[in-house]
């Protein structure tokens, strides 16, 4: 009898296993339902403000007289002001919790990058892109954090990458759009650029007040689930977070590998920025119509698109993310290569396309490696640590790429600087292995 009852009670155990996995399933999927479309569209929104500048400045640059250093300066600028207030604003968003934070940061970035209509020479120019880095510090690492604190390990690369999708999509759809916007020259006494700031900034106010209401800071608060279901979700996210060694902020912020991810990302952000500014007038080099180079310059991220969406889900299956993190950085690298050694349009797209997919799968990828080492306190700050020194990248792509144009007369000094810089991200992402031994 004691046979069967052992029987009955491992058959019993593995029912109540399979249910509990099952109710996971159907955690995950509703929360991935209502959070990551949501998110994926505000960070389109939290993105066309960068890529609308580079728009811009097909008529803005003239219109203002603005050298390609000013230029270079102002688009720069913004980084400077998001990575002073990254860590502060994170730490906020810890503290009032991840819902009202993202909200506050998604509205107040609305309106101050509407008032780039107000825009009228270079010092304008760098006080209002200075004080939108203000108010969009801490949201993309409050994303992360937001995120990790759902999502189980398993599941994270991909919505990782769904979220990001929203930066090659941002240019994918708004770069076309935009240049359509700039049509709008002369409506209401406006400009065409200040046009395009107004429609592509307004929609984050109420993107802002939908988040406030759809998201929910932790499984538990969240009154769509059944009980089941969070319960099973809580389990997982608990079981991960006790494989993990707490710590403070101030270690986490010691931690070599927390330095070293900052090197990387600080690299092969600088080439997304370095080339997403600068694409649109590096393609009018080829003797385009502003629409023609509107539509031209979506191609490269419609490829980043995709292969950002298959690569993370490859590693997702497969692993091997430290691996796959320095072949993405290796390919963002070798890409610039192309438009350098060759004077065609085409190879000059395929050139930019193949760094794009690389420096747009390296940041899907990326951002599933602290938070497997980072919790709690030192995960929100680690998180925006990170995040805010690499993200100085955006400052120096931007302004390297001017400041050598308007040095050297090309942008070839330029883009061999980028490439070369995005390559010593390969070097940093392989190091990690001397960091992380399991993979």
């Amino acid at each position: 009898m004691t046979g069967v009852g052992e029987g009955v009670s491992g058959v019993s155990s593995a029912s109540a296993s399979m249910a509990e996995d099952a109710a996971l399933h159907r955690a995950v999927q509703k929360a991935a339902l209502r959070f990551v479309p949501l998110l994926t569209i505000a960070y389109l929104f939290n993105y066309l403000d960068r890529t609308s500048l580079s728009v811009a400045a097909l008529t803005m640059n003239q219109q203002l007289g603005l050298t390609p250093a000013q230029f270079g300066l102002a688009a720069g600028i913004f980084f400077l002001s998001y990575s002073t207030f990254e860590i502060p604003s994170n730490l906020l968003l810890y503290k009032v919790g991840a819902r009202r934070w993202i909200a506050r940061i998604m509205i107040s970035w609305g309106l101050v990058s509407a008032a780039m209509v107000f825009v009228t020479g270079p010092n304008s120019f760098y006080g209002l892109r200075f004080l939108l880095g203000i108010m969009e510090a801490g949201f993309f690492p409050g994303v992360t954090f937001f995120l990790a604190a759902w999502f189980p390990t398993q599941y994270r690369t991909r919505m990782l990458a769904w979220f990001l999708v929203g930066i090659p999509l941002s240019s994918l759809v708004g770069t076309p759009i935009c240049s359509m916007l700039l049509q709008m020259d002369g409506i209401w006494g406006l400009h065409g650029w200040q046009w395009m700031f107004l429609l592509v900034s307004l929609p984050c106010v109420p993107l802002g007040i939908a988040t406030l209401i759809l998201l929910a800071d932790r499984p538990q608060t969240a009154h769509w689930l059944t009980s089941e279901e969070r319960d099973a979700l809580d389990h997982v996210l608990a079981s991960e977070v006790r494989e993990r060694p707490h710590s403070s902020l101030w270690a986490a912020l010691k931690d070599a590998r927390v330095l070293i991810c900052t090197a990387i990302q600080f690299g092969f952000t600088l080439g997304s920025y370095g080339i997403g500014v600068w694409l649109p007038l590096m393609l009018r080099e080829y003797h385009l119509s502003n629409a023609e180079i509107g539509w031209i310059a979506a191609i490269p991220y419609l490829f980043a698109t995709v292969g950002m969406i298959l690569w993370a889900r490859w590693v997702d299956q497969k692993g091997q993310r430290i691996a796959n993190l320095a072949i993405a950085c290796t390919l963002g690298a070798v890409g610039l290569l192309l438009p350098i050694f060759s004077n065609s349009l085409v190879s000059a797209v395929a050139g930019f396309s193949l760094a794009l997919i690389g420096v747009t799968a390296a940041r899907a990828i990326f951002w599933t490696i602290p938070t497997r080492f980072l919790t709690g306190v030192a995960a929100a700050g680690g998180l925006a640590f990170i995040n805010s020194v690499a993200t100085t990248g955006g400052f120096f792509g931007p302004s390297l790429m001017g400041v050598l144009k308007q040095y050297s007369g090309s942008y070839v000094v330029g883009l061999l600087a980028v490439a070369a810089i995005i390559f010593a991200s390969t070097i940093a992402s392989l190091s990690l292995k001397l960091f992380i031994s399991r993979e």
